[in-house]
This record gives structure tokens, sequence and C-alpha cells, in this order.
């Protein structure tokens, strides 16, 4: 008893307790992927926002700049995005109808706002997992820490006296599973709400600039009309 460590604690549970173990650290292993990809896509697509807003609000013009963005559409993401599906949009309806500008901004605000649930949807991929493993793993452990307590003292029942000495290893055991599963589950769940935390700044910068650029292209039809 003295020598055993963890790993002699693994091997001498049931193979179900095993079985949950195993599969409480994959969901840690897979946890800490998702953590680590999402942390620097939204550090990315942070950076991006600023380096935009810098270009945007110092550009003379948003037709050259829509040029520009053009050359490089397959590539752009972000408040760039948004930007080029609005203007795009907006460019197109109006030329249609000069007359109607308020069609032409109805239209740049419904494909900026599509824009941005796409690219929302993208930052937020494999998000929910880490919500799913911080709910569940705690239970997964629960669940194979009462198997393996139930399976120690079904073996124990065979036995005429029982001392703690032969109790406890069975019990340790057991108990691994619980402290594997809150093992996956705590970074899982401080993950999740810091990074939806991120999404949901992000997301808010989304809407302030098609706000702020719908109010710019609005004084720009309006300045044309006249």
């Amino acid at each position: 008893m003295e020598n055993m460590n963890i790993v002699d604690l693994f091997f001498g549970a049931s193979l179900l307790v095993q079985c949950i173990m195993l599969l409480l650290l994959g969901f840690s292993v897979m946890s800490w992927a998702v953590i680590f990809q999402r942390s620097r896509i939204l550090n990315k697509a942070k950076k991006q926002i600023t380096h935009f807003d810098e270009k945007f609000w110092s550009a003379d013009e948003l037709n050259s700049l829509y040029n520009e963005t053009q050359k490089n559409k397959d590539n752009i993401t972000g408040t760039e995005h948004i930007f080029y599906a609005g203007f795009k949009e907006f460019s197109r309806l109006f030329q249609i109808n000069p007359n109607m500008p308020e069609a032409a901004l109805d239209g740049a605000s419904r494909a900026m706002r599509l824009s941005m649930n796409r690219e929302l949807d993208s930052l937020e991929q494999n998000i929910p997992f880490l919500g799913t493993v911080g709910s569940i793993s705690p239970y997964i452990g629960l669940f194979g820490t009462v198997w393996g307590i139930m399976h120690a003292f079904i073996a124990l029942g065979a036995v005429k006296q029982a001392t703690l000495q032969m109790v406890a290893p069975g019990i340790a055991e057991a108990l691994i599973a619980t402290a594997i599963g809150l093992f996956a589950a705590i970074p899982a769940v401080m993950a999740f709400n810091r990074l939806t935390l991120q999404v949901t700044r992000i997301e808010q910068n989304f809407l302030n600039f098609i706000d702020e650029f719908s109010a710019i292209l609005q004084r720009q039809a309006v300045a044309v009309r006249k």
C-alpha cells in the first residue's frame, strides 16, 4: 500500500473504471487542444480587427479601399470581410436604382450581418465542446467512483474480516476517476467562459463597425442624391 502510485491504482482498477479514466483523459487532451487552437485564432481575430480599423479610418476613399480588399477577397476575414460584403451589395443595389438609397442600405446591412454570422460561426467552432466536457466530466468520473467502490465492497463480501488496509486500495482506485473527471472539467469550464467572453467582445466590435459603416453609407447616398 505504501509503494502504490497512480499507475498502480489505474491498473488495479476494474476494466470499466479504467475505460472511464481513459475517456476522461481523452477529453482532457482534446480540451487543451481546443483551448490552444481557439485562443490563437481569437487573438489573431482581435489583431485583425485593430489592423483593419486603422486601415478603414485612415482611407481617403471607400472605393479605393474596396478595390484593394477585392484583390485579396479569398483571404480576408473579420471586419474586412464584413466591409467587403456590405460595400459590394450597396454598390450593386445603388447602381440598379440610385433613386432608392434606402433599399441599397437595407441590402448592405443584411449582407454585413450575414457575413458577421459566418465569421462568428467560424470563431465559435469547437468552443461548445469545452462546455460539454466541463458539464459531463465530473458526472462520468463520479460514475466511475461509484462503480469502483461498489466493485470493491462486493469483492470484500467474500472476506470474513475486512480491514482498512484491505478496503483502502479499492476506494483509492475508485476515487481516481473522480479526480480525473475534475482534472478534465475545471480547465474546460474556465476556458469555455473566457473564450465565450472573447467571442462576445469580437461580436460587439463587428456590430459597432456595421453601425458606423452603415452611417457612412447613408451619408454617402444622401450626398450623391443631392
